[in-house]
C-alpha cells in the first residue's frame, strides 16, 4: 500500500490527516477510535492515516505506561488494517524495529528526538516504506535537510517532514510558522503535529503537560498559511483518561468540526493563490 498511499495523499485536492491515539492502550480502545475516524475521513473526503505507537520510549517517568511492546502492538496495527482498511503508521526507537514495522505499517515515523540518529533514519529508508520524519525541538527548519539527504541515500523518496513546536525556554514550545515553508523548499510533504505543539514538556514534574484550548486556534492557522500538505492529531475519545499525552490530546467527538473548519480555510486559500 505504500506505492499507492503516496501517491494518493500527493494528489490528493484535500490536505492528508495523520491521526490516532498516542498510545495502544488495548486492542478494544484502538479499534473503536480506528473505526471512528475511518469514518470521519470518509465524511469529509481527507486522506487519513492511523496513527498508535507500540511504546513510548521517552516518557518522563520510570512509571509512566509504555504500550504493549513491539509484538503485540504490531498485532492491534494488523487487526486495524484488517478491520478498517486504514494504512497505519507507528514510529521505531531502535534501527532493528524498522524491518518488522515495515511488515505492518505503511508509514514508519521517526520521534523528534531521535530525527538525527543516522543509524535509524537509513534503516527506516532501507524499507522502502514512507518515512515520517519529527523536527526536533531542538533544531532549525533549514536543518531538516539533512536528515532528508541521510534517507535518500537509500534510494527512497517517500518523506515526510514534521513540525511540532521548538523550545521556548523551559517547559513549553512554540511555533514557528517560518518553519512550514522552508522545510517545503526541499521537496517533500510538510505536515504540521498540532496536539504536541502545545505540549508544555515535562510541565506536570513527572508527566508533560499541555495546553489543549489552543489546538484549534494553531490548526486553522497552519490550514490557512498554503504550506502545509498534513495534518498530524492525537485523539482520543475520553481524553482526561488516555495513558499518554492527556493534557494535549484532542477529544474525538470535537475532531470531525475542527477539521470542517480548517477545509474551509484550506479551500479558500487555495483559491486566493
Amino acid at each position: 500500500m505504500s506505492d499507492s498511499l503516496w501517491n494518493y495523499i500527493n494528489s490528493s485536492e484535500n490536505f492528508f490527516v495523520i491521526a490516532g491515539p498516542c498510545v495502544i492502550e488495548d486492542r478494544e480502545t484502538v479499534l473503536s477510535i480506528a473505526t471512528r475516524l475511518k469514518g470521519i475521513g470518509e465524511l469529509y473526503n481527507i486522506p487519513l492515516i492511523f496513527k498508535a505507537s507500540f511504546d513510548k520510549a521517552n516518557r518522563s517517568s520510570i512509571n509512566s505506561f509504555r504500550g504493549p511492546g513491539l509484538e503485540k502492538g504490531l498485532e492491534i496495527l494488523q487487526e486495524v488494517k484488517e478491520e478498517t482498511g486504514l494504512p497505519v503508521l507507528t514510529d521505531i526507537h531502535l534501527p532493528e524495529q524498522a524491518e518488522p514495522v515495515s511488515q505492518v505499517c505503511d508509514v514508519i515515523q521517526i520521534p523528534a528526538f531521535l530525527c538525527r540518529q543516522t543509524d535509524l533514519l537509513v534503516a527506516a529508508g532501507n524499507t522502502g516504506k514512507i518515512v515520517n520524519v519529527k523536527k526536533g525541538q531542538f533544531l532549525a527548519p533549514w536543518d531538516m535537510e539533512n536528515v532528508v539527504k541521510k534517507i535518500e541515500s537509500t534510494g527512497n523518496k517517500k518523506i515526510m517532514l514534521t513540525e511540532r513546536g521548538t523550545s521556548f525556554g523551559y517547559n513549553n514550545l512554540v511555533v514557528d510558522f517560518k518553519s512550514f515553508p522552508i522545510m517545503s523548499t526541499f521537496g517533500y510533504p510538510v505536515v504540521f503535529d498540532v496536539t504536541h505543539s502545545v505540549q508544555l514538556p515535562g510541565g506536570l514534574g513527572d508527566k508533560t503537560g499541555g495546553q489543549r484550548e489552543f489546538i484549534p486556534y494553531l490548526a486553522k492557522a497552519a490550514a490557512g498559511c498554503g504550506a502545509v500538505n498534513g495534518f498530524f492529531f492525537e485523539v482520543h475519545e475520553e481524553p482526561e483518561k488516555s495513558k499518554s499525552d492527556a493534557a494535549n490530546i484532542y477529544p474525538l467527538n470535537k475532531f470531525g468540526s475542527l477539521l470542517d473548519s480548517m477545509l474551509k480555510i484550506w479551500r479558500a486559500q487555495i483559491g486566493n493563490n
